[in-house]
Protein backbone atom coordinates (compact mmCIF):
# COMPACT_ATOMS: atom_id res chain seq x y z
CA UNK A 1 0.00 0.00 0.00
CA UNK A 2 2.58 2.34 0.90
CA UNK A 3 4.39 1.81 -3.00
CA UNK A 4 0.93 2.54 -4.70
CA UNK A 5 0.71 5.92 -2.12
CA UNK A 6 4.51 6.42 -3.00
CA UNK A 7 3.54 6.42 -7.06
CA UNK A 8 0.50 8.26 -6.62
CA UNK A 9 1.97 11.23 -4.99
CA UNK A 10 5.28 11.11 -7.52
CA UNK A 11 2.68 11.12 -10.67
CA UNK A 12 0.90 13.75 -9.08
CA UNK A 13 4.01 16.08 -9.04
CA UNK A 14 4.74 14.91 -12.75
CA UNK A 15 1.31 16.00 -13.68
CA UNK A 16 1.64 19.32 -12.27
CA UNK A 17 5.35 20.00 -13.52
CA UNK A 18 3.92 18.94 -16.99
CA UNK A 19 1.08 21.27 -16.55
CA UNK A 20 3.36 24.29 -15.13
CA UNK A 21 5.21 23.78 -18.06
CA UNK A 22 2.84 23.46 -20.53
CA UNK A 23 0.95 27.06 -18.66
CA UNK A 24 4.62 28.62 -19.70
CA UNK A 25 4.66 28.23 -23.43
CA UNK A 26 3.96 30.59 -26.05
CA UNK A 27 0.24 30.75 -26.81
CA UNK A 28 -0.59 28.81 -30.15
CA UNK A 29 0.01 30.88 -33.07
CA UNK A 30 1.82 33.81 -31.11
CA UNK A 31 5.40 35.29 -32.10
CA UNK A 32 7.54 37.74 -30.87
CA UNK A 33 7.39 41.36 -32.63
CA UNK A 34 10.10 41.07 -35.46
CA UNK A 35 11.56 44.45 -34.47
CA UNK A 36 11.35 44.08 -30.93
CA UNK A 37 11.91 40.38 -28.73
CA UNK A 38 10.70 39.78 -25.35
CA UNK A 39 12.67 40.13 -22.13
CA UNK A 40 14.72 37.05 -21.55
CA UNK A 41 12.78 34.88 -18.82
CA UNK A 42 9.14 35.74 -20.21
CA UNK A 43 6.74 34.06 -22.45
CA UNK A 44 3.47 34.62 -24.41
CA UNK A 45 0.29 34.25 -22.66
CA UNK A 46 -2.09 36.44 -25.26
CA UNK A 47 -1.21 37.50 -28.09
CA UNK A 48 -3.70 39.80 -30.77
CA UNK A 49 -2.35 40.52 -33.75
CA UNK A 50 -3.90 42.41 -36.82
CA UNK A 51 -3.59 42.93 -40.40
CA UNK A 52 -4.71 46.40 -40.04
CA UNK A 53 -6.06 47.96 -37.20
CA UNK A 54 -6.25 51.24 -34.69
CA UNK A 55 -4.99 51.92 -31.24
CA UNK A 56 -4.21 54.69 -29.56
CA UNK A 57 -0.78 56.08 -28.41
CA UNK A 58 0.52 58.53 -25.69
CA UNK A 59 2.76 61.04 -27.36
CA UNK A 60 3.35 62.90 -24.24
CA UNK A 61 0.60 65.52 -24.95
CA UNK A 62 -1.65 63.56 -26.11
CA UNK A 63 -3.77 60.49 -27.31
CA UNK A 64 -2.55 59.59 -31.00
CA UNK A 65 -4.65 57.45 -33.09
CA UNK A 66 -1.85 55.24 -35.25
CA UNK A 67 -3.35 52.85 -37.97
CA UNK A 68 -1.48 50.11 -39.42
CA UNK A 69 -0.13 46.55 -38.75
CA UNK A 70 -0.70 45.39 -34.72
CA UNK A 71 1.41 43.28 -33.07
CA UNK A 72 -0.30 42.93 -29.27
CA UNK A 73 1.59 40.16 -27.03
CA UNK A 74 1.74 39.93 -23.13
CA UNK A 75 4.51 38.28 -21.71
CA UNK A 76 4.58 36.54 -18.01
CA UNK A 77 7.11 35.37 -16.22
CA UNK A 78 8.20 31.95 -16.30
CA UNK A 79 8.51 30.18 -13.03
CA UNK A 80 11.72 30.48 -11.47
CA UNK A 81 13.15 33.12 -14.11
CA UNK A 82 14.66 36.14 -12.27
CA UNK A 83 12.09 38.65 -11.23
CA UNK A 84 12.11 42.26 -12.88
CA UNK A 85 10.83 45.34 -11.92
CA UNK A 86 8.47 47.41 -13.71
CA UNK A 87 11.50 50.04 -14.25
CA UNK A 88 13.84 47.20 -15.82
CA UNK A 89 11.11 46.09 -18.17
CA UNK A 90 10.44 49.67 -19.58
CA UNK A 91 14.64 50.75 -19.68
CA UNK A 92 14.91 47.34 -21.71
CA UNK A 93 12.65 48.93 -24.36
CA UNK A 94 13.52 52.39 -24.26
CA UNK A 95 17.18 51.23 -24.91
CA UNK A 96 15.97 48.66 -27.69
CA UNK A 97 13.98 51.67 -28.92
CA UNK A 98 16.97 54.23 -29.52
CA UNK A 99 19.08 51.08 -30.43
CA UNK A 100 16.86 50.82 -33.91
CA UNK A 101 17.27 54.78 -34.54
CA UNK A 102 14.13 55.75 -32.49
CA UNK A 103 12.44 58.50 -30.05
CA UNK A 104 11.10 58.21 -27.14
CA UNK A 105 8.10 60.15 -26.84
CA UNK A 106 6.89 59.65 -23.15
CA UNK A 107 8.25 57.68 -20.30
CA UNK A 108 5.85 57.61 -16.65
CA UNK A 109 2.25 57.99 -15.31
CA UNK A 110 -0.12 60.61 -16.81
CA UNK A 111 -3.53 61.79 -15.91
CA UNK A 112 -4.36 62.33 -19.88
CA UNK A 113 -5.33 58.92 -19.85
CA UNK A 114 -9.20 58.48 -19.72
CA UNK A 115 -10.97 57.67 -16.67
CA UNK A 116 -12.39 54.30 -18.24
CA UNK A 117 -8.50 53.53 -19.49
CA UNK A 118 -6.66 50.82 -17.44
CA UNK A 119 -3.23 52.26 -18.55
CA UNK A 120 -4.70 55.70 -16.64
CA UNK A 121 -2.37 54.53 -13.15
CA UNK A 122 0.04 52.50 -14.79
CA UNK A 123 3.28 53.78 -16.15
CA UNK A 124 4.09 53.27 -19.58
CA UNK A 125 6.66 53.93 -22.31
CA UNK A 126 6.15 55.15 -25.26
CA UNK A 127 8.94 55.29 -28.33
CA UNK A 128 8.48 55.84 -31.90
CA UNK A 129 11.06 54.52 -34.81
CA UNK A 130 10.67 56.46 -38.68
CA UNK A 131 12.86 54.95 -41.17
CA UNK A 132 12.10 56.81 -44.44
CA UNK A 133 8.30 57.28 -44.92
CA UNK A 134 7.46 54.05 -42.30
CA UNK A 135 6.83 54.63 -39.15
CA UNK A 136 7.22 52.41 -35.95
CA UNK A 137 5.16 52.64 -32.87
CA UNK A 138 5.97 51.33 -29.50
CA UNK A 139 4.29 51.10 -26.33
CA UNK A 140 5.75 49.06 -23.24
CA UNK A 141 3.00 48.64 -20.44
CA UNK A 142 4.09 46.63 -17.05
CA UNK A 143 2.46 46.21 -13.99
CA UNK A 144 3.07 44.16 -11.01
CA UNK A 145 0.12 41.60 -10.09
CA UNK A 146 1.24 41.30 -6.57
CA UNK A 147 3.41 38.17 -7.12
CA UNK A 148 5.41 39.07 -10.39
CA UNK A 149 5.71 41.96 -13.42
CA UNK A 150 4.20 41.43 -16.54
CA UNK A 151 3.47 43.41 -19.52
CA UNK A 152 1.89 44.24 -22.26
CA UNK A 153 4.01 44.96 -26.17
CA UNK A 154 1.88 47.10 -28.58
CA UNK A 155 3.55 47.75 -31.93
CA UNK A 156 1.82 49.65 -34.90
CA UNK A 157 3.84 49.43 -38.13
CA UNK A 158 1.49 53.02 -39.28
CA UNK A 159 0.27 52.65 -42.85
CA UNK A 160 -3.04 53.48 -44.37
CA UNK A 161 -5.92 51.69 -45.48
CA UNK A 162 -5.33 50.03 -47.99
CA UNK A 163 -8.07 49.13 -50.83
CA UNK A 164 -7.58 46.30 -53.44
CA UNK A 165 -10.00 47.07 -56.56
CA UNK A 166 -10.21 46.15 -60.27
CA UNK A 167 -11.97 48.11 -62.79
CA UNK A 168 -14.63 45.70 -62.98
CA UNK A 169 -15.35 45.32 -59.67
CA UNK A 170 -15.98 49.45 -59.60
CA UNK A 171 -18.01 49.26 -62.82
CA UNK A 172 -20.00 46.14 -60.83
CA UNK A 173 -21.05 48.72 -58.10
CA UNK A 174 -21.79 51.74 -59.87
CA UNK A 175 -24.37 49.78 -61.64
CA UNK A 176 -25.65 47.91 -58.47
CA UNK A 177 -25.62 50.98 -56.19
CA UNK A 178 -24.85 53.51 -58.48
CA UNK A 179 -21.67 55.41 -56.59
CA UNK A 180 -18.51 53.48 -54.98
CA UNK A 181 -16.13 54.67 -52.42
CA UNK A 182 -12.38 53.95 -53.06
CA UNK A 183 -9.81 54.66 -50.38
CA UNK A 184 -7.86 56.84 -51.95
CA UNK A 185 -4.35 57.94 -49.40
CA UNK A 186 -3.59 62.05 -49.41
CA UNK A 187 -1.11 63.54 -47.30
CA UNK A 188 -2.28 64.72 -43.70
CA UNK A 189 -4.20 67.90 -44.16
CA UNK A 190 -3.57 68.22 -47.91
CA UNK A 191 -4.91 66.89 -51.68
CA UNK A 192 -1.59 65.31 -52.24
CA UNK A 193 -1.96 61.88 -53.24
CA UNK A 194 0.02 59.24 -51.82
CA UNK A 195 1.91 57.18 -54.16
CA UNK A 196 0.55 53.79 -52.51
CA UNK A 197 -2.74 54.91 -54.27
CA UNK A 198 -1.62 55.23 -58.24
CA UNK A 199 -3.16 51.92 -58.36
CA UNK A 200 -6.71 52.96 -57.61
CA UNK A 201 -6.28 55.81 -59.69
CA UNK A 202 -4.83 53.25 -62.47
CA UNK A 203 -8.25 50.97 -62.27
CA UNK A 204 -10.20 54.13 -62.27
CA UNK A 205 -8.92 55.01 -65.57
CA UNK A 206 -9.33 51.82 -67.01
CA UNK A 207 -12.95 51.60 -65.99
CA UNK A 208 -13.50 54.64 -67.79
CA UNK A 209 -11.58 54.23 -70.99
CA UNK A 210 -13.48 50.36 -71.34
CA UNK A 211 -16.81 52.68 -70.53
CA UNK A 212 -16.82 55.66 -73.05
CA UNK A 213 -20.23 56.61 -72.37
CA UNK A 214 -19.42 56.39 -68.40
CA UNK A 215 -19.63 59.96 -66.75
CA UNK A 216 -19.27 60.22 -63.19
CA UNK A 217 -18.78 62.91 -60.33
CA UNK A 218 -15.73 62.22 -57.81
CA UNK A 219 -16.97 63.23 -54.76
CA UNK A 220 -14.44 64.03 -51.43
CA UNK A 221 -15.19 63.13 -47.75
CA UNK A 222 -14.04 63.76 -44.49
CA UNK A 223 -14.59 62.43 -41.00
CA UNK A 224 -15.99 64.84 -37.98
CA UNK A 225 -12.18 65.98 -36.55
CA UNK A 226 -11.78 69.48 -37.41
CA UNK A 227 -13.36 72.17 -38.15
CA UNK A 228 -16.30 71.68 -40.61
CA UNK A 229 -15.78 74.31 -43.14
CA UNK A 230 -11.97 73.80 -43.73
CA UNK A 231 -13.29 69.88 -43.88
CA UNK A 232 -15.77 70.80 -46.95
CA UNK A 233 -12.49 72.73 -48.68
CA UNK A 234 -10.11 69.88 -48.04
CA UNK A 235 -12.58 67.64 -49.21
CA UNK A 236 -13.10 69.77 -52.51
CA UNK A 237 -9.71 69.92 -53.07
CA UNK A 238 -8.98 65.90 -52.83
CA UNK A 239 -11.92 65.32 -54.86
CA UNK A 240 -10.36 67.91 -57.13
CA UNK A 241 -6.78 66.07 -56.72
CA UNK A 242 -8.63 62.91 -58.47
CA UNK A 243 -9.86 64.87 -61.54
CA UNK A 244 -6.39 66.13 -62.09
CA UNK A 245 -5.16 62.53 -62.02
CA UNK A 246 -7.52 61.14 -64.21
CA UNK A 247 -7.18 63.95 -66.41
CA UNK A 248 -3.29 63.11 -67.05
CA UNK A 249 -4.45 59.74 -67.99
CA UNK A 250 -6.08 60.79 -70.97
CA UNK A 251 -9.89 61.27 -69.18
CA UNK A 252 -11.84 63.75 -70.87
CA UNK A 253 -13.02 66.29 -68.17
CA UNK A 254 -16.23 67.04 -69.43
CA UNK A 255 -17.14 63.22 -68.37
CA UNK A 256 -16.46 63.92 -64.69
CA UNK A 257 -17.95 66.62 -61.99
CA UNK A 258 -16.22 67.58 -59.10
CA UNK A 259 -17.91 67.45 -55.03
CA UNK A 260 -16.69 68.19 -51.92
CA UNK A 261 -19.23 67.10 -48.88
CA UNK A 262 -16.79 67.39 -45.90
CA UNK A 263 -18.25 65.71 -42.96
CA UNK A 264 -21.75 65.90 -43.90
CA UNK A 265 -22.69 62.29 -45.54
CA UNK A 266 -20.96 60.13 -42.90
CA UNK A 267 -21.30 56.17 -43.64
CA UNK A 268 -20.18 54.87 -40.22
CA UNK A 269 -19.67 56.11 -36.72
CA UNK A 270 -17.25 58.69 -36.19
CA UNK A 271 -16.84 58.03 -32.44
CA UNK A 272 -14.37 55.21 -33.32
CA UNK A 273 -11.67 55.62 -34.87
CA UNK A 274 -12.77 52.77 -37.63
CA UNK A 275 -15.57 54.21 -38.58
CA UNK A 276 -13.35 57.42 -39.09
CA UNK A 277 -11.17 55.62 -41.31
CA UNK A 278 -14.60 54.93 -43.28
CA UNK A 279 -15.46 58.01 -43.73
CA UNK A 280 -12.33 59.45 -45.32
CA UNK A 281 -12.95 58.44 -48.61
CA UNK A 282 -13.83 59.40 -52.03
CA UNK A 283 -16.88 58.05 -53.73
CA UNK A 284 -17.24 57.92 -57.76
CA UNK A 285 -21.21 58.98 -58.14
CA UNK A 286 -22.69 57.23 -61.84
CA UNK A 287 -24.42 60.64 -63.34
Amino acid sequence: MKYAVRFSFSLLVLLLAASLASSQEDVEGSKDNPHLSRMPGFYISEANNKDFEVYRFFNGKELVAVEGKLYRNQYNPKEGAQKRSELQVRRNYLNAIKGLGGVILFDGQTEKYGTEDPRRNNAVLTGKVTKGSSELWVEVWPWDDGSEVLYLLTVVEKEAMKQDVTASDLLKALNADGHVAVYINFDTNNATIKPESKSIIDQIVQMLKQTPSLRISIEGHTDSTGDAKKNKVLSEERAKAVFSALGKEGIDGKRLSVVGWGQEKPIADNKTEDGKAKNRRVELVKK
